[in-house]
């Protein structure tokens, strides 16, 4: 370790660059990792807040919420077991007494404790729509409903399709999309097979919403992306660090110190580099949460961020050993003819 520091600090600039393009590279992906989450939650908080459970819609549906019709014969199932609930969501507008239409998902369901339950000619909203300046009290419309909802209260982190959520009564929704069918039947704790139904556990639910799925693919592709780019990079640095100091180590083995203690050294550095940057990348990320923009969706939770400091810091390790192999080749007498470059 004495070794690798003295080693480091000869030669600065150089370790201060790649610790720097580490740092950048881990930030970035630390703050794309928080979008992905933050949007995640933006789109579909209505479904991850739910409890793990399992939820069923037609086999017919094609993996397509929207096109599930379950009859009323299958929802029997919801009078022998407990917590269990059938919902249904649909897109569609609001408007307040200015005439400023805002984007919902209308959402309806039978008696649960995880959704509030409304009257005709009610309206519970997502918090969010509080910065549109709609307040309880007021009045809404809808191009869907003759009448006019009262909205009698606000729920927090409840969006679907990153639109805020609207709950309204069964009676209002089926007048409102012409259906007495429920979409999706929810049922906590089980894995029971019923006729005509596909079963999802949450995660594959969440799949099958194309939005969804698409978004979160693209953004943890790049976030997958930087962490190779980052081994590579480790990779390249202590190959090239490595050529430069043929000699010294072709010195060091003449004077009987073993490949293994090499090795070491460079992991050391390695730890090093990799350890600064990644706590000044997580300060920088966490704090990043409380100064972004409200309008923002971004979330990261430090179990989240740790798991890819570990990441990084295995992709970390790997790429410099890789890039140390070349030391077991280094013949001393060679070495020490050639110089030290």
């Amino acid at each position: 370790m004495k070794i690798a520091w003295k080693e480091m600090k000869k030669n600065k600039s150089r370790y201060l660059i790649v610790g720097s393009i580490v740092l950048l590279i881990s930030l970035v992906t630390f703050i794309i990792s928080g979008l992905a989450n933050g949007l995640s939650q933006d789109n579909v908080s209505l479904i991850k807040n739910m409890p793990d459970g399992t939820f069923y819609m037609s086999e017919d549906a094609n993996e397509s919420f929207s096109q599930s019709h379950i009859n009323a014969s299958k929802q029997q199932i919801l009078n022998s077991k407990h917590d269990a609930f059938a919902f249904s969501i649909q897109m569609g507008s609001l408007k307040n007494e200015a005439d400023n239409q805002q984007s919902v998902a209308f959402l309806t369901s039978t008696d649960t404790p995880l959704l509030k339950q409304v009257n005709e000619g009610e309206v519970i909203l997502d918090s969010g729509l509080k910065a549109e300046g709609i307040e309880v009290g007021d009045e809404l419309s809808s191009p869907l409903f003759d009448g006019t909802f009262k909205v009698i209260d606000f729920v927090d982190n409840q969006t679907f399709n990153h639109s805020p959520a609207a709950l309204i009564s069964q009676e209002t929704f089926e007048e409102m999309f012409r259906t007495d069918e429920w979409q999706l039947l929810y049922l906590p704790d089980t894995t029971e097979t019923i006729s005509g139904l596909q079963s999802y556990s949450k995660k594959e639910f969440l799949s099958t919403i194309p939005s969804y799925q698409a978004e979160q693919m693209t953004l943890n592709m790049i976030v997958w992306f930087l962490v190779v780019i980052s081994g590579m990079l480790f990779g390249i640095f202590f190959y090239m660090m490595n050529v430069q100091k043929v000699g010294m180590y072709g010195i060091l083995k003449a004077l009987g110190i073993k490949t293994s203690v090499l090795f070491k050294m460079m992991w050391s550095q390695m730890a090093l580099i990799t350890i600064i940057a990644l706590l000044i990348s997580t300060a920088i990320s966490q704090v990043f949460q409380y100064v972004a923009p409200e309008s923002m969706p971004y979330h990261l939770t430090l179990t989240t961020t740790l798991q890819l400091s570990l990441v990084f810091a295995v992709v970390g390790f790997i790429g410099s050993t890789l890039s140390g192999f070349q030391i077991k080749k280094i013949d001393p007498l060679q070495a020490i003819q050639q110089g030290e470059a």
